[in-house]
């Protein structure tokens, strides 16, 4: 298993290689940006499939909606640049809303980025699997198995490592921005040439009426992409040095990236008048009228497949890092906090995959139906982590303070606002399940840390006497399934520890068991045996009654000691030929509460098979 394991993630990394794991700004934006800059493929879809219903009039609208998440982009970028600055140590908006507006804003916002990368991660590869099958559609129906096989080599490759992770993702990213920003720009001239086109030509027969509410749908719609913005403030530490000047010039690059792209795919998709048939995303539509069905086309949509499978890296990324610091701070589970054997936080990306693997399946591999659960999440991560940095530069007061605060306000006014369009055009369509999620979640951090808090005031070791007092020798319960040199073993251990030694056998067979008595007082003649009958021919219920029943009779708080004789066999696969009564008899005597408040000592006596 380990030959296995380390076949597919690498061998352990000693601790003292953190330093040289960590990213330069060329693997830093592969690593962080896919989310970000692949955004444009579901979002241009949304916008899409948000104003084709209203025909040439609602499409009309597109190029006016595009120009407006923009602006919230630039607004947003701002904001993040000046919270990597304030917060290097990473944790983005719950760090941020933890420290400024106090925990349970700040678990909210945590809740909500969980949320929102496991989202990304499920999102981003089925929209990444619809671009594909836009040029080949054959695929469709292998939508989920498609999508499913890449999370595992997404997932494989981050257990890798940080640096083996943004080396592989670098090539995706890089291929994606030279084939869109090529096509962009032989679309440009392509508009000089052939002219614009005409929506009342190309656009369908309008199903509904435009309205005001139609257009703020879209609006909410089109902001999922917005998505992955704020990833490189939430994994600063994830950098070289100086982590904060490199971790804020990769996201200057990566927000002009981002408005390149949105900007030039809307605006040309107005501009010719694109629309796109059944089955086809709108993007493959502007890509074949700009570059028609040859190599350049299938270049195009297979880098828009590798794009948005990777975008999941970006989740990938921040997710564990995220869950790492809750569970650093009690909220989570202590194992998310440990780096693995690759010096990543190996358990948080697990969870994540397993989660994201279920949103595939349960939506049937389709990322029109997850949208509408995604954007709630990501503007309320947003709006909280804005506010906080109000409040951060209030208190801190040092140099421009005014005019940071009057930015990241601006910033908490603008995603507010968009968080109400939201969740108010999405409700019936699926917010509501995060809106309801979020307590839930909230409320679950609140009982892990509940009973981390329990368990450390019952361990603690205030209160007790300098000194403990010896107890005295205990009393040795040793069960049996027959006589043999492993029970030998075991109680050559137990003599050593008391004389008070008791042996019991469970009687499931009476010929059985006199076969016992008869070998019991051969071998070990000065040595008490109990032999407890079971009519119904169960072991692990008659001997937690005896155990009982002892503790009772002896009423001197004398401790009592079970030890377990267990013969080990030399392959794993034949511990399948036996019935594992010690494994199973460990769990009860371990997970039995004690009405007595007496302390069991367990003790396991393994006896080695030879080969």
């Amino acid at each position: 298993m380990d030959n296995l394991r380390h076949w597919l993630i690498g061998p352990p990394l000693p601790t003292l290689r953190l330093a040289e794991e960590r990213l330069n700004k060329v693997r830093a934006l592969a690593a962080f940006s896919p989310d970000a800059l692949s955004s444009i493929a579901y979002a241009n879809q949304e916008i899409f499939l948000g104003l084709v219903v209203a025909g040439s009039a609602g499409l009309a609208y597109s190029w006016p909606i595009g120009l407006a998440i923009t602006a919230l982009l630039g607004m947003l970028a701002l904001s993040y640049f000046q919270t990597i600055s304030a917060y290097p140590g990473g944790g983005g908006s719950y760090t941020v809303a933890r420290e400024n507006l106090g925990t349970l804003p700040g678990l909210i916002a945590a809740a909500a980025l969980l949320i929102d990368y496991v989202l990304t991660a499920a999102v981003s590869l089925t929209a990444g699997v619809a671009a594909i099958a836009s040029a080949f559609p054959a695929l469709w129906p292998y939508r989920v198995e498609i999508a499913l096989v890449l999370l595992v080599i997404i997932t494989l490759a981050n257990l890798r490592g940080l640096r083996e992770t943004g080396t592989l993702m670098t090539i995706p990213v890089y291929l994606f921005l030279f084939a869109y920003l090529s096509m962009l720009a032989i679309g440009l001239v392509r508009a000089f040439i052939d002219g614009p086109g005409s929506m009342a030509v190309t656009a369908p027969p309008a199903t509904v009426a435009l309205t005001s509410i139609l257009i703020l749908h879209t609006f909410a719609s089109g902001c999922t992409a917005l998505t992955g913005i704020e990833a490189i403030s939430n994994g600063v530490p994830a950098f070289k040095r100086p982590e904060t000047k490199n971790a804020g010039i990769t996201l200057i690059v990566m927000a002009a990236l981002m408005g390149i792209l949105f900007v030039g795919s809307i605006g040309l998709t107005h501009y010719f008048a694109v629309v796109a048939g059944s089955n086809e995303t709108i993007l493959s539509a502007l890509a074949r009228r700009i570059l028609g069905s040859g190599f350049p086309y299938v270049v195009v949509q297979v880098a828009t497949l590798l794009i948005l499978a990777v975008a999941a890296n970006t989740s990938f990324a921040d997710f564990p890092r995220v869950a790492s610091i809750l569970a650093r701070d009690g909220y989570l589970p202590h194992q998310l906090s440990q780096l693995g054997d690759r010096l990543v936080f190996s358990n948080g990306m697990l969870a994540l995959a397993a989660l994201t693997g279920f949103l595939i399946v349960a939506f049937n591999g389709d990322s029109h139906a997850l949208i509408p659960l995604f954007a709630v999440g990501v503007f309320l991560a947003f709006t909280l982590s804005q506010a906080g940095m109000v409040v951060h530069w209030i208190r801190q007061r040092g140099r421009s303070w005014r005019l940071k605060a009057l930015i990241n306000g601006a910033g908490t006014a603008t995603t507010l606002v968009t968080l109400l369009v939201v969740a108010i055009s999405k409700f019936v369509e699926g917010a509501w399940i995060v809106a309801g999620l979020i307590p839930l979640i909230v409320f679950g951090f609140h009982s892990v840390r509940g009973h981390y808090q329990e368990v450390a005031h019952q361990l603690t070791l205030r209160g007790l006497p300098p000194s403990l007092k010896p107890l005295a020798p205990p009393r040795v319960v040793l069960p049996i399934s027959g006589v043999h040199r492993g029970v030998l073993e075991a109680l050559r251990f137990a003599r050593s520890i008391s004389d008070q030694v008791t042996a019991v056998y469970v009687e499931t067979n009476p010929a059985a068991a006199d076969k016992v008595r008869r070998d019991w007082a051969m071998w070990v003649p000065d040595v008490r045996l109990v032999v407890v009958p079971s009519p119904y021919r169960s072991l692990i219920g008659p001997l937690l009654e005896f155990l009982d029943q002892t503790d009772r009779e002896h009423h001197d708080g004398q401790q009592a000691v079970v030890i377990l004789p267990e013969f080990i066999p030399v392959r794993r696969w034949q511990y399948l030929l036996h019935n594992q009564t010690a494994w199973l008899l460990k769990l009860a005597l371990v997970y039995q509460r004690r009405q007595l408040g007496r302390t069991r000592v367990i003790v396991d006596v393994p006896f080695y098979l030879r080969e």
